[in-house]
């Protein structure tokens, strides 16, 4: 007993291969998936079939459609060989063939291909595109279902099943996740007949096309040559190589430290003036020091990429039960919190990394000001903190007096440590971050000193030879121009 699966090709008789007509014409139980093929009316009269046309419409969905399918198919190969024949190829986009291929492995029955034209090759010679120029299939109806798509932007691709307005509507919002909503791009209706035609159009109107139909495939040009994460890749492993750059090939981890600091203090600019085309750039820069890393640990035989990407794809995963499980966060976001925290210190138990203290695995390294903010956040979870702010205010008040008493330059300093990290405090209850405060507060000095600078200019004294009143008279036109 076994299951021969034939592929009928794109579209009419012609395209059909000679050993698929032996295997057809010689069957003597033969199954369609549809009877609506051009090569059908072809089959000799006396030639008997079943069709399973009628199941798309007794079933709503078509993973019901193709597990009924499955099913008769199956039932039948336990009674004997049969033949079930496909539009195009049997292993291009055709989603029976999959799942036929697991449950008969599985039963021990054997299954025979018999290869057909696929819808691929007639779109290539319509639209004059070598498949071997890094051309990506993909199943339209899975992008349709994405948030982002998954496809090298760099790279052309090529989307079946665009089958409906519906289809494309939902494949547009995924690709401008990605792409232009002004991007060119061609549908390519009914390839390998007559009456096939190639509509081109920009993607914010993919779904208002009014050919789209049963044979209707999506094709996407490149974006650019430098316009996906791999390029970004090839780049710096190119400067990495024997021919590449000296200065790249002779970075480590520890000297690419302060970059990374750097550049994140960059993005961070870039987002506080509210700057897009310099948001984009800060954050490419950004992401060269992570694909330097990974590139120096690869080179190391350390980790990928890879490794990367994985690891973070599965940690968002496991600590977003509320998204990818069954957990009920009633839209809570301190839940979410609460939720990831417990995750995170059973992720590290389960490891051997157990905290014995409750600030242990706060990193030492990170900014004076942020570390105070998560060390009183952590303390405040077990209820180490002020019932009510009044309270902050009087500790605020009590640090500033001692800090006046001090002595010597050891306690002086202390005592400032202790103030600051008061108002660290205040800043908390607040509900404010106190890196942004500051942050803000330096760009007004900027801001209103420049004002200051400009107008000891304009007098044409320098800046020294003004009084203190005079500058505190510009600094206060600065004030009240809202800079």
């Amino acid at each position: 007993m076994g299951i021969t699966i034939v592929g009928l090709g794109p579209g009419d008789g012609e395209d059909l291969t000679r050993r698929a007509w032996h295997t057809l014409t010689s069957a003597s139980h033969l199954y369609l998936r549809t009877a609506q093929h051009g090569c059908v009316p072809g089959l000799p009269k006396t030639l008997r079939y079943r069709s399973f046309d009628a199941l798309y419409e007794t079933h709503d969905r078509f993973e019901d459609v193709y597990e009924a399918i499955i099913d008769t198919l199956m039932a039948a190969a336990r009674e004997g060989d049969l033949v079930y024949a496909v539009p195009g190829d049997p292993l291009v986009g055709e989603a029976t063939t999959t799942g036929l291929l697991q449950r008969a492995r599985a039963e021990g029955i054997a299954i025979e291909i018999v290869s057909g034209v696929s819808f691929v090759e007639p779109l290539l010679a319509q639209l004059g595109v070598d498949a071997l120029e890094g051309l990506q299939l993909l199943d339209g109806l899975q992008v349709a279902g994405m948030h982002h798509p998954p496809i090298n932007p760099a790279c052309p691709a090529l989307l079946a099943q665009v089958y409906s307005a519906a289809v494309a509507s939902d494949i547009k919002l995924t690709l401008m996740n990605q792409y232009p909503e002004d991007f060119e791009l061609q549908l390519v209706h009914s390839a390998g007949r007559a009456d096939v035609r190639v509509e081109t159009l920009p993607l914010y109107a993919l779904d208002r096309s009014e050919g789209i139909g049963a044979m209707t495939a999506l094709y996407l040009p490149a974006l650019g040559e430098h316009s996906s994460f791999e390029s970004a890749q090839e780049i710096i492993a190119h400067l990495r190589a024997p021919e590449g750059c000296p200065w790249d090939r002779e970075q480590t981890h520890e000297s690419l430290r302060r970059f990374l600091i750097e550049e994140a203090w960059e993005v961070l600019e870039a987002i506080e003036e509210g700057d897009a085309a310099a948001l984009a750039e800060e954050l490419g820069d950004l992401l060269l020091q992570i694909v330097l890393h990974a590139q120096i640990a690869t080179e190391e035989g350390r980790f990928r990429m890879a490794d990367v990407l994985q690891h973070i794809n599965a940690k968002m995963i496991r600590r977003h039960p509320h998204v990818w499980g069954d957990v009920d966060v009633q839209g809570d976001p301190e839940a979410v919190l609460h939720n990831w925290e417990e995750l995170k210190r059973a992720e590290k138990a389960a490891v051997g990394k157990e905290e014995d203290y409750l600030l242990d695995s706060l990193p030492r390294g990170m900014p004076a000001l942020l570390e105070a903010l998560r060390l009183q956040e952590r303390a405040a979870k077990v209820n180490f903190d002020w019932p009510h702010m009044a309270q902050v205010l009087d500790k605020l008040r009590e640090e500033l007096k001692e800090l006046q008493a001090a002595q010597t330059d050891a306690e002086r300093e202390q005592e400032l440590g202790d103030l600051l990290f008061t108002l660290v405090n205040l800043a908390r209850w607040l509900k404010m971050e106190p890196e942004g405060a500051l942050r803000g507060a330096n760009a007004r000095f900027r801001r209103r000193f420049r004002h200051v600078e400009e107008g000891a200019r304009d007098s044409g004294r320098p800046l020294i030879e003004h009084s203190l009143a005079q500058l505190d008279a510009l600094w206060n036109e600065a004030k009240e121009a809202g800079l």
